[in-house]
């Protein structure tokens, strides 16, 4: 399993959170959880997924947010895959 954490300033808005929910609706195979405190939303991604760190981070400009992942991407997450 692959964990990644995500920071997007501004994602506490109910608007946003809406549309966060909405587009994860189209990647089931990725869990999430979000911390609407702190504007975080921690990622659990199976190994064998084709999900991408690309997918990820364009879910968030998709709904106007910036994505910054907190700490390093995790080794074996594909950053240009393009599935």
């Amino acid at each position: 399993m692959i964990e990644l954490e995500v920071y997007a300033k501004g994602l506490r808005t109910e608007p946003m959170l809406k549309e966060l929910h909405s587009q994860m609706d189209s990647l089931p195979q990725i869990r999430y959880k979000i911390d609407t405190h702190h504007d975080l939303v921690y990622f659990e991604v199976d190994t064998d997924s084709d999900a991408s760190l690309r997918q990820l981070t364009t879910i968030f400009t998709d709904i106007g947010l910036i994505p910054r992942i907190v700490g390093q991407p995790p080794d074996g997450f594909a950053a240009d895959s393009d599935h």
